[in-house]
Parts: structure tokens; sequence; C-alpha cells
């Protein structure tokens, strides 16, 4: 029912950003296979697959990698699919028989979507590592945190947003472009590179001279007293973002505050003293009475929800920007389309629950299905 309906893609199990690249694909309609293990996962697996979110919506297969017929397998699927991506280190897949080159001669036209951290080449590319360290060396997380030390924002930049979105992007730009041309090519999509094209209005700023090499200090980073956190009487915290002067003027007005009173707004070095001066007023109250107070009123002023609590929330209920699928309640497909509507996706599959449907799919018969099975080539769900 989306708007990649119709396109096949082929998801070399793994975890984290591959896997949420295929969920994206999978949301927006491509049919998506999994490649899943014969054997255990191990780290990243899950006891009950209900909750493995990311694996949603997909079809799985279970498949040996290391046996010479599961490899035919997987080049099959192969034969009759738009793009394959997979989260191996450099050279992984060359090995193992299934790097561009070994796929370019079944199907010159799939493209071959590469996620890594560090990139197909360069000094690092073979070395191990992970989100954290991927934003570490892009300049991304020493621009996050406190004057101290930088914070740990989750594995949203580096996996997530630098990793998965760039991958999505590119494989459905180069399956666009295959199209016209015939041939399939390779994508190389790493973290470091993402997250550093992430930073684009920040390096700029910084080449300006608008951001300062520190942390907050800057108009976004919580140095700002219009554009930051701010604790509240009952523990809760409050987001402003009020940066626009008349949103400003509103969110000061808000808080029983003259803005003639204050510095310009933008007097970096009174912001110190007018940040503290704002945090005084707004630990007077709970956060509950500082939603009620801004209500309406547009100040750029939004509480700070647990997990528990945005789901609840009525802009979120209204929008269903969560579903529930299975009895598990999890994000939505997005972005939304008005005629090529994205449905409720399908809960995850147990690993290798479509083994058989799909190698009938790519043409192998009882028999050849049932020897897969025996030599441990494949497996089902069982």
């Amino acid at each position: 029912m989306g708007p990649l309906t119709g396109l096949r893609i082929v998801e070399l199990g793994g975890i984290g950003p591959v896997p949420f690249a295929a969920m994206l694909l999978s949301d927006l309609g491509a049919d998506v296979v999994r490649i899943d293990r014969t054997q255990p996962a191990g780290f990243g697996s899950w006891s009950d697959p209900r909750y493995d979110v990311l694996a949603r919506g997909r079809r799985s297969v279970r498949v040996d990698l290391k046996h010479p017929r599961g490899i035919e397998v997987v080049l099959r699927l192969l034969e009759t699919s738009d793009a394959l991506l997979e989260g191996f280190r450099p050279g992984v897949a060359e090995r193992l028989g299934l790097g561009p080159d070994a796929v370019a001669k079944r199907n010159r036209s799939l493209v071959y979507g590469r996620m890594t951290g560090w990139g197909q080449r360069g000094p690092l590319s073979a070395s191990a590592g992970h989100d954290i360290n991927y934003i570490a060396l892009s300049g991304a997380l020493h621009a996050i945190g406190t004057k101290e030390t930088p914070i740990v924002p989750l594995n949203l930049i580096g996996d997530f947003g630098g990793g998965a979105l760039y991958l999505a992007l590119g494989v459905v730009s180069a399956v666009l472009e295959a199209r016209s041309s015939g041939q399939g090519q390779v994508v190389d999509a790493a973290m470091i590179d993402g997250t550093a094209s992430l930073m684009a209005a920040i390096y700029g700023a910084f080449a300006f001279g608008f951001w300062a090499d520190e942390r907050a200090v800057n108009m976004l980073d919580g140095g700002a007293p219009f554009y930051g956190i701010y604790r509240t009487a009952d523990g809760g915290h409050l987001s402003v973002g009020a940066i626009e002067p008349q949103f400003y003027g509103a969110f000061l007005a808000g808080l029983g505050l003259d803005v003639n009173e204050f510095p310009p707004q933008f007097d970096r070095e009174q912001w110190p003293a007018t940040k503290s001066r704002i945090a005084d007023v707004i630990l007077t109250k709970t956060r509950e009475q500082w939603c009620d107070i801004f209500a309406g009123k547009d100040a750029c002023v939004a509480p700070v929800l647990s997990l528990v609590e945005a789901v609840r929330h009525p802009h979120v209920v209204e929008r269903q920007t969560f579903v529930h699928v299975d009895g598990v309640t999890q994000p939505a497909p997005a972005p939304r389309f008005s005629r090529t509507c994205s449905v409720l996706p399908a809960p995850p599959c147990p690993p290798g629950e479509h083994t058989a449907t799909l190698l009938k799919e790519i043409g192998y018969d009882e028999g050849e299905i049932a020897s897969l099975l025996s030599s441990g080539a494949v497996a089902d769900a069982n």
C-alpha cells in the first residue's frame, strides 16, 4: 500500500542501523526479505520476537551463510530483487561469496547497500566501533552536553540518523537511477559520513563565526536562555525553543516577566544571568502548572515527557503517532503520504517463518527444499 510497493529488498540480518533502514523501507511498502541466521544470534536477539520492533513488516528465511548451498539460496533471491542491505565489516561479504561483483553476475541492476561505521575505505575502515565512536570523530559528540563533558545522545545520531536514514535514502535513490540505466551500483553508507552531513548547519555556523567550538555557550546547545531545558518544582522539565523575538516575548510574558527588563535577546554575554533568572522562576511551579499557563500561547514551550507519557499526549493520540501491533506499542510508519498510504505493519515474525514459502517463490521444489533443510543450508522457524 505504501509508495515503495513493488520494490523487493533483501536484508542480511544484523543489529542496529541495517534493520532500522529495512524497517523504514518495509513501512513504506517495500517487500523486504530478511536473511536470519540458522543459529541463535546472541547479542541483539529477542526471546519474544514481538518486541523486536525493528524487525516488523518483513518475511524471514534462515540461511547458513557459511554453507555453499546457503549462499546459492541468497544469490537466487537476489536475482529477482532490487536491492541488498548488508552491515558487515568491509571484505566480509566478499569472503562469503556475496560481494558486489558476485551479486552483479546474477543481477546487474541490483543496488548493493552497504552500512558501516567508518566506510568501505579509510585508515579505520577495518576497525571495530559503535555509534558513540563514529559521532565522536565527526565532531557531533563534542558539541552535545554540558560545559564539563559531552553526553551520550542514545544511539540516535550515528546508528539511526547518520546511518540508517542515509542508507535508506541512498538505496532508494540508486534504485530510481537503476530503473533508467539498467545498472546497479554500490551505496557506501558510513555512519561517520552521515553524522557529518547532519552537522552541516553547525559547521557552516562555525565557519561563519556564529558557533563557538565549545559546549553550552551556543544558541542550540543549551547556552541560550531561550533554547534549552528547565527544571520545574516537581522535578519535571520544560523544553523551551523561543528563538524568534515574538516567541521569546510570549515566553517571558508567560513567566510573568517583562521582556523590556532584560538585556537584548542575543546579547551572549548576558545569557548566563538571564538563564539563571528564568530558571529560578520556572522552579516555582510544577510542570503541569506551566503547561496550563502556556496552553494556547505561541511561546514554543512543551513538557519533557517520559516514554509512558508521550504515547498518551492528546496531540500524539489524535495523529496516531504510535500504534499497537500484536500488543506492543510502537511508532507508526513515517512519513505520511496523501495517496499511497502506509498500512499498519505486520508484527515481527520468528526467524525462518517464511523459509519454505520464499524458497518456493524463487523456484525450489519440495524435494530441493527438504534437501536444503536436511543439509543445514537453511532452517525454518522450528
